[in-house]
């Protein structure tokens, strides 16, 4: 995979004011009014055959008030391409990874199911699903790493896909020309496997976390299928999110984040407690509260993930806004910045960092899932006719 791209045509930002040097005799006193005359007529008129100064092409431009676009879910439904919409099909998904088998349970309604409150459990129906669906022939993670839900990471790369056609004449863009990155991708490498399978991008993964990093080339090396088309680095620096993994001529249509959201580690210890509350009530009212008559302990502090995939100073707010900050160091060479939110509240802090930013647009689009409501923000140096050009550029015609 290419890791190198030039930036878009149209994309260069000129830079406010103008400058020129002028004679060295112009910046002495003249000695007479006629003199002075004379010097002030030469500036003014080496002022207006001075040329405009381009700024680098990966320079944000100047500050000012973004445009903001908020798109509201769909209220209970997943994305219209998601192929996760509706029941699973627990026939089909043990088909595909007999282990399953072990893990199916009866609902009260007769219909099946497993106990999402098992770790072992969510586990083996990933397995299933990154089978049947997208061809992953063996996948695995660590004891203790985050266990991501499918049809939920899988909702936010449809919608992405949503942003980047629209530089595209509204038409999703041939996958082999689509780079992406994926800031903290974590030892289940969840994002770069379905971006990958679901449209064919070309995927780099990054991670703060060796042993993670670790796990994702074992899973890359388990399915030669993805020879070439992901990408895992890791990043040295804890304190960045880009410099160090992007290169300096590398460009990205889509850059996209799941940060830890838990401002510390008591408060993921008490939302992991209100989650197991939460999860024990649905059990004992579908009458499933245990499997085969097993008993099930629960965590001392969450389903799975480590610390780092979990929390961090400042949470999610903190997180994003690093990356905003940060994101103006490489404004051109990307179409669009993403970030998922998991609390409404931390979007007024998100908003005030763009608009210092900035930005030329930004987006709030809101997904569904059930009861629940999530969300993405997404943000673009790049005016309209810009990111067209982008499209144009990278996409079309090749």
């Amino acid at each position: 995979m290419s890791s190198s791209s030039r930036c878009p045509r149209g994309a260069s930002l000129a830079k406010s004011g103008a400058s020129s040097r002028h004679d060295s005799s112009d910046s002495r006193q003249q000695a007479t009014p006629a003199g002075r005359r004379d010097s002030a007529a030469r500036k003014k008129a080496s002022a207006a055959k001075a040329p405009s100064v381009q700024a680098p092409a990966n320079k944000a431009p100047s500050i000012k008030a973004p445009s903001i676009k908020v798109t509201p879910a769909r209220k209970g439904q997943l994305h219209p391409r998601n192929p996760h919409r509706g029941r699973y099909d627990m026939a089909a998904l043990v088909k595909a990874s007999p282990a399953l088998a072990a893990f199916v349970i009866k609902t009260p309604a007769g219909s099946e199911s497993i106990d999402f409150a098992d770790p072992v459990a969510v586990k083996a129906l990933n397995r299933a699903l990154l089978s049947r669906h997208y061809g992953i022939a063996h996948w695995d993670i660590p004891a203790g790493y985050l266990c991501p839900p499918i049809p939920g990471r899988a909702d936010y790369l449809h919608y992405l896909a949503d942003l980047i056609s629209e530089a595209n004449g509204g038409q999703l863009p041939a996958g082999e020309h689509v780079r992406a990155l994926d800031i903290g991708t974590g030892a289940n490498l969840i994002y770069p496997l379905l971006g990958n399978r679901s449209f064919g991008w070309q995927m780099v993964g990054s991670d703060i976390s060796a042993q993670a990093i670790d796990s994702a080339r074992a899973i890359l090396s388990a399915n030669a299928r993805l020879k070439g088309q992901i990408e895992v680095r890791l990043q040295a620096d804890r304190t960045r999110h880009f410099a160090g993994i992007w290169g300096a001529d590398e460009r990205f249509d889509l850059v996209l984040c799941n940060p830890p959201f838990h401002a510390s580690e008591a408060d993921m210890a008490r939302e992991s407690q209100r989650k197991w509350r939460g999860l024990d009530k649905s059990r004992r009212q579908r009458g499933n509260a245990s499997r085969k008559g097993r008993a099930r302990n629960a965590p001392a502090l969450n389903f799975a993930g480590q610390a780092a995939e979990l929390w961090c100073p400042g949470g999610e707010e903190a997180f994003v806004t690093r990356m905003i900050q940060e994101s103006r160091n490489v404004a051109t060479q990307c179409l669009w910045f993403t970030s998922l939110v998991a609390h409404s509240a931390s979007l007024t802090g998100i908003r005030k960092a763009l608009k210092r930013s900035g930005v030329s647009e930004v987006r709030v689009v809101e997904m569904s899932q059930g009861q629940k409501v999530s969300r993405f923000v997404a943000w673009s140096y790049l005016t309209p006719d810009q990111r067209r050009q982008w499209g144009r550029d990278h996409w079309q015609g090749k």
